[in-house]
Formats: C-alpha cells, structure tokens, sequence
C-alpha cells in the first residue's frame, strides 16, 4: 500500500523549512542545553539509517551504525534523549553479573562513563573515589544509581564526534508523524517540530523504530500487537484464557526530590489529591489498601506487604526503605556538608498509573500522562502531610520536589517511564516457555539446572526476572523467575517489512516475555545489534531477513558482531 506523498506536498510548499531542534556539538554538559543550535535551511535529511527514538535503543543503534562508517539522522521527541536512564528518570534495572559480563562492551563503556564523570567532577570522599564499583546513589536497586542528567552528559559525549564529524544530525524535539510507504518497504518519515510545528522529512535505505511506544508501527502499517495475548495463542504459563490487547502494564511519571530537615517545602495541593488520596485499586487479585499507603502487594505472593519510609535512609525495621531504593546520591560519598542530604528517585508501587494506557492516539495519551502526573504530585504532598513517621507523627515537609534534576519546570520527568509498548509481529517470538524458569521447569521435567534455549540465530544477552507491574486490564503483579537468555535475531524482524527494524520494547515478545526483554541493558544490546545488522546488510546488499535465513550470512553476522562486543552466548554462571 501506498500513502500520499508528502515529500512531493512539501517540495510543493513554500519556503524552507528551519531545522529548529537541530543540534550540533555538546558543549557544557548541562541537562537540556548542552548543544549548540544552528540554523540550516533546508526540509530534507537524508542518511544511511533514521533512528526514530533517542532512547538508550535508539542512542546504541546510532552508535552501532556510526562506528561502523554509516551515517544517521536521529530524532527525539523531547530535548533530552536517554530514554528511561534519562528523560525518564530511571536508574538502571540490571542483573548481578553486569560489571563484568552479560551486556555489550559498548553499555559497559556507558556505564564506565557515568562513574568517570562524578570522579572528574564531583568531590567525592577518598573512599568513594577508590571504590571499584562507584555507586553514586547507593540505591539498593541497582549497582550503579546515578542523577539522569549525568547519563544525558555520558550518552552526549559519546556521540559528539560523529555530530562534529557530519556523520549524526541529532534532531532533538522531533516527532515522527507519517510515513510514507510503498509495499513492504519504507520511503521516507515527516517528523515535526514540537516546539515550532516546522516538518522535516527523513529518507534513508533503513528505518529503526526506537520510540517509547513503538510509533512508528502504525504509521508504516507494520504488523503489531499490543496487551496480552491469551494463552491458547501462546500456551504460557501465566497467560490468561481471554487475549486483551487493551491490557498494558503501568507506566510511571517519576520526580527527584531531597530533605531539608526543618524547612517547609510543601507543594500547593495538586487539583486531584482527593480522588488519588481515597482512590483504592480495583484488581483481579485484591490490592493490600489505599493506593497512597505504605502497604502495597507483594510483587512474588500478591499478599499484603509493609513499606517503609524515612528521608535521613535510617533503617524501618525489616521493611524496605523507598528512600533507599532508588537513591541517587548518597551524601557520604561525597566531601562533608556538599550535600545537605540524600537525593532519591521516585518510581514505586504508590506513583503506578494503571487507569489507562498510552497507546490510544494523542489525546488519549496526553490525558493519561496528565493524570499520573496528579497521581505522583498527590503522592510527594502526602509525603510531605499526612505519611506516618516511624515514630510518630505525620508527613515530611522538608521533603523537597527537583526540578533542576528532571530539566522541567514542574519537577516531574520530561517522559513518562514506559513499560509497555507495540510489539512486532515478528519472525520469531519469545514466549514464556523459552525464559520463564517455572514454565521451562514443565518443559524439561527437571526441578533445577534449567537454562534458557539457545537460539541459533543469538544476537545478544540478558536477564531480569520477569516483572509484570499491576494493569491497566486489572492484573496485580506478575512477577516469577526467569532464566539467562538470548536475544534472537528473528524477534528483531518484522515478518513483512524489509527496511524497519524496532530498537526499544517493540521486539518479537508476548505481554509475559517483554518483563524481562525491557530493561535498560537489553535494550541496549537490542539496539546495538539492530545498528550493526544495518550495517551488515547494507554492506552486503541484503535484506535483514536473508541474514536470518541464509546460514553463512548469519554465521558471519554473529562473528562481526562478537568483533564488535557483543556477547551472544552467556558463559558458565555459578
């Protein structure tokens, strides 16, 4: 199918369209204006890939692309990009082994980046500084818990050259609107300007789908599902007996915030504090109480489960601490009195917004993302008000909301922390029975020792338990063990579509499966492959699917790519 031209609509139009949101090399490092711009006439770009999405999928697969001597055009749909690590405000989501193996080289390099850069510039205490694995924020989710403009300076640094170098034109604030296509392949994007509303067209023999939401599906008439499919199509384990492609996981607009003990920093009380105040979760499965509370459902059981809470990270007993969880900076690791106090991140049970999901079209994902913004503002202010104090007493109005660290003016992140996305209809998909331990229990017939199948056609690593947030179809937690997997080459191509790939949650998963292919490393290793595999095929004038299909293509595929370090096979684990 073809759709309108609109390259010929625009060449028609007069004047030239200005690259507003075009971006050259970083300069300062400081969080959203940290490039130069420049205007340059003109309304066409034209490069070897478009990477749509400049998330951590779609930063690796530009990355992949230029080392490789290709050139790109990226866009990015807010001025920051990073993705989950950045304009989402996530600290990464990592497996135990990622320090030294399990990810691409090019991810541990990132990561490598982050710690160099508060040794550079941070006075870090003797101990910090001399500590092998640095962990700025000391969060207990992970072991590297760092300030998101920090990995936004990282990922800038990284790609600096290639900008310097006219091999990368970064489009920042750049949306994705239409395509335009002719059978199974893509011609060419319009991506518009959303602070200007000017449009630029994008053409190139190879399109990467690294959106938040997998944009672009829809747009090029890609094949895509979406919510979870049942189990008689997919005989998981854990699947329902009824497919609703309407159910997706929560998302989470997530804030920064910090103590100041004794000072007041109470926000004016957000305009939908009473509904989420009083509002209680309706679920398949009942939910502990209030939605603001400090009792949750345990993730593993779905029985009620005490939280604790305490802004100087003193211990609440044997209850986890949320201030600790995702904390960013842990003031001791820092010279005496350069921070007042601890920052944290918070992305928890209580901000989970599940009344809705994004994929409905603008309207619709603009009043759900509004509504979990009161959500996680009505959350700070019964933070600040009316949470219990461990040892009596209500609320913390020291607690003060960091805009400066989120880059907005309203504290809260420039984009909602996305779970869920499109998924492709792919060549290959991953279902429960290849990660899911219980399921691959069921498989084998042996309780222990079990591992992940190898896929022939591996392009990459990961691991994360398999963590489904509550949804928007009234499904509590689904959370249980997975196992060590491979990422294959086949849920990375579309079944139809010759020149566009996904780099981001869209890949060849089922609902089940995505809860442990989303994380911020896998995503990495997928985008990275995807840029490689870009630039294998153009060198070989093949299309990705013959990579796949023809044995000593992909055999050589595999070998460039382990050249280029990424791990397609894990090693023996103890």
């Amino acid at each position: 199918m073809k759709r309108r031209n609109f390259i010929q609509l625009l060449s028609a139009s007069s004047g030239a369209v200005a690259s507003a949101g075009l971006f050259s090399l970083p300069g300062t490092a400081q969080a959203g204006n940290s490039f130069a711009r420049e205007k340059k006439p003109g309304q066409e770009y034209a490069a070897d890939v478009v990477v749509a999405g400049g998330g951590l999928g779609g930063c690796a697969a530009a990355l992949g692309a230029l080392r490789n001597n290709l050139t790109v055009v990226l866009t990015e749909e807010t001025d920051w990009i990073g993705g989950q690590i950045a304009q989402q405000g996530v600290p990464p989501d990592e497996h135990m082994w990622i320090e030294t193996h399990g990810a691409t080289k090019l991810y541990r390099d990132f990561r490598t980046g982050v710690r160099e850069y508060y040794i550079r510039n941070y006075p870090l205490t003797e101990a910090a500084r001399n500590r092998q694995y640095l962990n700025p924020g000391d969060g207990t989710v992970s072991k590297l818990c760092h300030e998101p403009h920090v990995a936004l300076a990282v990922l800038q640094n990284m790609l600096a050259p290639y900008i310097s170098a006219k091999k990368l034109t970064l489009l920042l604030e750049h949306k994705v609107v239409s395509a335009d296509v002719t059978g199974d392949k893509v011609r060419a994007l319009k991506a518009v300007c959303q602070r200007t509303g000017q449009a630029a067209v994008l053409t190139a023999p190879y399109f990467v789908d690294a959106t938040e939401l997998g944009d672009l599906l829809p747009l090029t008439n890609t094949e895509f599902v979406t919510g979870f499919e049942s189990r008689q199509e997919t005989g998981e384990l854990h699947a329902p007996e009824k497919a609703d492609p309407n159910n997706h996981q929560a998302f989470t607009v997530c804030f920064a915030m910090d103590y100041v003990p004794g000072a007041n920093h109470v926000i004016d009380k957000p305009k939908d504090y009473n509904f989420w105040r009083n509002f209680t979760p309706k679920m398949k499965t009942p939910w502990a109480g209030k939605l603001l509370d400090l009792d949750y459902s345990d993730p593993r059981t779905l029985k009620p489960k005490n939280l604790g809470f305490h802004p100087l990270g003193q211990k609440t007993g044997d209850m986890l601490n949320l201030w600790n969880y995702r904390r960013i900076i842990n003031k001791e690791n820092f010279a005496p009195g350069f921070y007042p106090g601890d920052i944290t991140i918070v992305n928890w049970p209580q901000n989970d917004y599940f009344l809705g999901n994004l994929t409905g079209g603008d309207k619709e994902f603009k009043k759900h993302v509004d509504r979990a913004k009161q959500l996680s503002l009505s959350l700070l202010y019964w933070l600040q008000t009316e949470a219990p104090r461990p040892n009596g007493g209500l609320g913390w109005a020291g607690l003060r909301l960091r805009p400066d660290l989120m880059g907005t003016a309203d504290g809260l992140a420039k984009y909602p922390y996305v779970r869920e996305s499109r998924r492709i209809k792919a060549l290959f998909t991953v279902k429960e029975e290849h990660v899911g331990a219980e399921n691959r229990a069921l498989i084998t017939g042996k309780k222990t020792g079990n591992t992940a199948p190898d896929f022939y056609d591996s392009v990459g690593v990961g691991y994360y338990h398999i963590d489904l947030h509550p949804s928007s179809g009234g499904d509590n937690y689904i959370d249980f063990g997975s196992l060590p997997f491979q990422i294959p080459l086949g849920a990375l191509i579309p079944k139809r579509m010759e020149n566009l790939l996904p780099a981001n949650k869209n890949i060849g998963t089922t609902h089940i499966t995505n809860g442990c292919y989303r994380l911020h490393p896998v995503e990495w290793s997928i985008g990275e492959s995807v840029g490689l595999l870009v630039s294998y095929a153009l060198n070989k004038k093949v299309i990705p699917r013959a990579v796949r299909e023809q044995k000593p293509l992909l055999e050589e595929f595999q070998g460039f790519i382990r050249t280029q370090g990424i791990e397609t096979h894990w090693p023996k684990v103890n």
